[in-house]
C-alpha cells in the first residue's frame, strides 16, 4: 500500500500534488446549457482568479447513472463536448468531464484534459485501460463499495495500460441504505499509493436514490467535511456548484451555492496552508 514515489499530476500549466497549492475541480453536475455552462465556470474563474487558486472546471455531458429513467442526464456527448469546448476556448481552464463507455474515451479526450471514471464504473477494467491510454489525466472515483485499499487494484490497470498521470477521488463509502459515510482515514490511506488524493465534497453528502426517484443530499454539511479533508491533506478539492442549488436540474440537493464558494474555498486555503507549514516544519 505505500509508495516509495509521488507522481504529481501536470495538467493545462497546473500541477497537482505534493508541495502544490491546493486546485479547485468544480463546475455543475450536468450541463443545463452552454449559457449556464459558461456562467459558472465566469464567476469560478472569477473567484479562484481573486484567491490565487488553480482550477479545473468540470461537467458531464451526459450522467448515464441516474436513479430513474425520469431523471435529467445532460445534453449527450456531440453537444455536451461542443459546450465544454466552448467553455474552454473562452475562459483557458482545463476541462474534467466522465467517460462511461469506451466509445467516449476518444471524444471526450479531445476536449478534456482530464478523463473521469466514475464510482459505479471504476472496477471497469476496460474502461479504465482505454482512458489511461488516451494519454490523458484519469481520475479514478473510488467506489462507495470499495475499500480506500482496494483502490491498488484500479490503480494497477491504469499502470498497465502506460499511464502515471492518475488521480484518486474520495466522494464517501456506502454506510447502510440510503447513506453514504466520508471516512477521513481513508484520504492518506490513498494518498500512500503514491497519487494526489482529490476530495469530492459535494458527492459525500450524496444521499443516493434517497428522494425515491433522484437522489438527496445533507448540503449543510459540506462545509464541515471540506474543512475536514482540508486539515487531514489532500491535493485537490472537487466539489459540484449551481447558482440555484434547488433549481438545479441534476444533484440539486448536494450542490454547494455558487455565490457562497469564495468564503468556503477561502477557509479552505488557510487550512491547507497550514497544514503544509506544519509539515515542512516537523520535516526540517
Amino acid at each position: 500500500m505505500g509508495s516509495e514515489s509521488f507522481h504529481n499530476v501536470c495538467v493545462g500549466g497546473i500541477e497537482i500534488g505534493r508541495e502544490c497549492p491546493l486546485v479547485l475541480i468544480a463546475g455543475c453536475c450536468a450541463i443545463e446549457s452552454e449559457k449556464h455552462a459558461l456562467t459558472v465556470c465566469e464567476r469560478l474563474v472569477e473567484i479562484t482568479s481573486d484567491l490565487q487558486m488553480p482550477y479545473v472546471f468540470k461537467a458531464s455531458f451526459d450522467k448515464a447513472n441516474r436513479n430513474a429513467i425520469t431523471s435529467y442526464r445532460g445534453p449527450g456527448m456531440a453537444e455536451g463536448l461542443r459546450i465544454l469546448a466552448a467553455v474552454k476556448a473562452r475562459f483557458n481552464v482545463p476541462i474534467l468531464t466522465d467517460v462511461h463507455e469506451i466509445g467516449q474515451v476518444a471524444a471526450a479526450a479531445d476536449v478534456a484534459e482530464i478523463l473521469q471514471i466514475p464510482a459505479f464504473l471504476s472496477r471497469q477494467t476496460d474502461l479504465v485501460v482505454a482512458a489511461a491510454r488516451s494519454g490523458r489525466v484519469v481520475n479514478i472515483k473510488k467506489g462507495q463499495f470499495m475499500a480506500p485499499w482496494d483502490i491498488g487494484n484500479i490503480i494497477g490497470k491504469a499502470v498497465d495500460a502506460g499511464s502515471d498521470q492518475i488521480l484518486l477521488t474520495e466522494r464517501g463509502v456506502s454506510f447502510g441504505y440510503n447513506r453514504l459515510v466520508a471516512d477521513m482515514t481513508a484520504l492518506p490511506i490513498l494518498r500512500g499509493f503514491g497519487y494526489p488524493v482529490v476530495f469530492d465534497a459535494t458527492h459525500s453528502v450524496q444521499q443516493p436514490a434517497g428522494q425515491g426517484g433522484c437522489s438527496g443530499g445533507a448540503r449543510e454539511m459540506i462545509p464541515a467535511l471540506t474543512r475536514a479533508a482540508c486539515a487531514v491533506g489532500i491535493d485537490a478539492l472537487f466539489m459540484e456548484t449551481h447558482p440555484h442549488p434547488d433549481q438545479a436540474l441534476c444533484d440539486g440537493p448536494n450542490s454547494w451555492p455558487l455565490d457562497a464558494m469564495a468564503d468556503l474555498l477561502r477557509q479552505c486555503q488557510a487550512i491547507d496552508r497550514l497544514v503544509d507549514e506544519s509539515q515542512r516544519r516537523l520535516s526540517e
